[in-house]
Formats: C-alpha cells, sequence, structure tokens
C-alpha cells in the first residue's frame, strides 16, 4: 500500500482534544483532556512544512446515578443527566525550523460549545432539589506553542512531543450546573509513536499524557493531577481514489493525585475512566489539497467519580 500524500494532514485532529465539555468534566470528575480525542495516526505532526485548518463536532450523552456524587461548579450533585455539543475551529502552522532533527510547529484552537445539564443538588441544609441549566458560547481556548516530531523508517515510523495550554477563556459561573470554560490553566505535556505500514496498511499509534491544573479560585477548588492514553488498532486500504481505515480505538484515564481545596468536599476524589470503540477514516485530495475525515464512537465502559456515557466524534481538515 503506497502511503498517501494526504498523511501531510498530520495534526489536522491532533487538536481533538481542545474541546471542553464541562458538563462532564467538572473539578472532581476528570479535566480538559477528552477520551478518545486524540489517538490515530493523522493526529501525528505532517510531513511538510505549511498551513492546515480543520473542523472538529464532537456529541456527548451521558448520566451518573442517583447514588453517584459529583461536585460540579460548587455544587454537590447527583442524578445528572448531561447533553453536549461541540464544534471547534483550529489553525496548524508547520514551520520549516528544525531542532534536535526535528521539525517544530506550533497551533490554536478555539471551541463552540452548547449543553444542557440536569441534576439534583444538596444544599448547604442538607435539601436536595432538582436543578436545570443550560449554556453555550466559545470555551477554553487551547494553545499548541511548542511541538517537535521525528519521522523514520521511511516515513512509516512518527514520534513527536508537544505542550499543550488551555487557556480558562470560556465563560464560567459558580453555582450553574453548565458552563462551557473550567476557569483553570491546564498544562499538557503529550508524547506519541505511530507506526503505520507503507506495505500492508497496518497502523499501531499510541498517545500518552499528562495533564497540571491550576486552583479555580471562584470554587476554590484545586484538580488533581491526570494520566491519559489514546490508541489505534486498524487497517488501511485503497478505496475509490483514496485510502480508507478501519478499525479500533480505545483510551484510558486516572488521575494521580486526589483533589483538594475548601472547595473539595468529597474528599480526594479521584476519577478514572476506560473506553474503547469502532473508528474509520478516509483520506483523499479535492480541488488539489488534501482532505482527511473520521469518525469514531467511543462507549465508556468503565467509569469511577464521574458521569458515564457515548462520545461521538466527527473531523474534517485539509492541508494547503
Amino acid at each position: 500500500m503506497k502511503k498517501p500524500k494526504s498523511m501531510a494532514l498530520g495534526t489536522l485532529v491532533a487538536i481533538a482534544i481542545l474541546v471542553p465539555l464541562s458538563v462532564h468534566a467538572e473539578e472532581g470528575g476528570s479535566g480538559h483532556y477528552m477520551p478518545g480525542g486524540n489517538a490515530s495516526f493523522i493526529d501525528e505532526l505532517p510531513l511538510q512544512p505549511g498551513l492546515a485548518i480543520a473542523n472538529y463536532f464532537n456529541f456527548y450523552d451521558g448520566g451518573a446515578s442517583a447514588s453517584r456524587q459529583v461536585p460540579v461548579g460548587g455544587l454537590i450533585t447527583a442524578d445528572l443527566d448531561a447533553t453536549a455539543y461541540s464544534d471547534t475551529i483550529l489553525a496548524f502552522y508547520k514551520t520549516p525550523l528544525e531542532l534536535l532533527g526535528g521539525n517544530y510547529a506550533v497551533a490554536v484552537a478555539i471551541p463552540y460549545v452548547w449543553m444542557k445539564v440536569k441534576g439534583e443538588v444538596t444544599g448547604p441544609l442538607g435539601n436536595t432539589f432538582t436543578k436545570r441549566d443550560s449554556a453555550n458560547g466559545i470555551g477554553d481556548i487551547l494553545f499548541y506553542p511548542f511541538m517537535l516530531g521525528w519521522t523514520g523508517l521511511g516515513g512509516d515510523l512518527r514520534s513527536d512531543v508537544r505542550l499543550g495550554i488551555y487557556a480558562p477563556t470560556g465563560d464560567y459561573d459558580k453555582g450553574e450546573l453548565a458552563n462551557v470554560g473550567k476557569n483553570y490553566w491546564t498544562f499538557e505535556p503529550t508524547a506519541s509513536l505511530s507506526y503505520m505500514s507503507s506495505k500492508i496498511g497496518l497502523e499501531l499509534t499510541g498517545f500518552a499524557g499528562m495533564d497540571f491544573n491550576t486552583e479555580n479560585h471562584k470554587t476554590d477548588y484545586q484538580t488533581g493531577t491526570q494520566f491519559h492514553f489514546d490508541f489505534t488498532v486498524a487497517e488501511h486500504f485503497p478505496l475509490l481514489g483514496g485510502v480508507i481505515g478501519i478499525g479500533a480505538n480505545g483510551f484510558y484515564y486516572q488521575q494521580l493525585t486526589g483533589d483538594s481545596g475548601s472547595g473539595a468536599r468529597l474528599g480526594d476524589f479521584k476519577g478514572r475512566t476506560l473506553g474503547i470503540g469502532p473508528v474509520v477514516s478516509y483520506i483523499t485530495k479535492i480541488w488539489g489539497k488534501d482532505l482527511a475525515a473520521e469518525v469514531k464512537w467511543l462507549p465508556e465502559i468503565d467509569v469511577k467519580n464521574r458521569i458515564e456515557g457515548d462520545y461521538l466524534w466527527f473531523k474534517l481538515g485539509m492541508a494547503f
């Protein structure tokens, strides 16, 4: 199998983690990381310098039982029901500058988020009432000031290191269940390794990262450090003038250190989630430009201290 030129799309999906769905990833449960958002060969850095523009759409639907308490927006909630849509535009530029034998790149991504959340809230006197909230607006913007990638085995093997910085640009109101921002910074170093055989089309890709969070001063809540690992196993073959990939994408997320601060009323509240599902990608050329698309469905199958649901992703990008 010949490797398509549109592999130069590389990082078009690399910023898929940028969509901050606060309804399922509020302080006690998770952070800015989005499960399964950054996992396949098209998330690797491109081969050639240049500009790339992409759009990512994500749908999430999840819930938590009445027995599972989750801290959201400074409130202790249970029986949560959350639905969120998000659409993200990113601009990526790979420079011709080389450092340590690798190529340097930068990126920025801006998400717009819509959400509806319902839950049972416990008041200060122990009383419980039903609360419904909705919100929409620009979420927390993700910056990549540093990305550095290497290639080997004639382009079949790729690796990179990157630093993502989530800025608290989205609106956040204490006492609300639905917030499009988190009101704290996250620094996310990530490393990846991807093998894509140009002969038999086999793909093995993995991304591992750590999230270090600052304190949310509105709620006096310090979210602990998180580890996450995403992977893809897929087979790629020629179809309809392009290359189609079919396989499985999975993720593992674990909070390593506990939450702290006066707002952490449920203790360290370490979260965990695990999921796996199908992924389909397609790479071709249109109007002489490289075009890539990806669709994936990721149900969560093992969840602790967060709501449980399903992620649906659609990603589309073009390199210029």
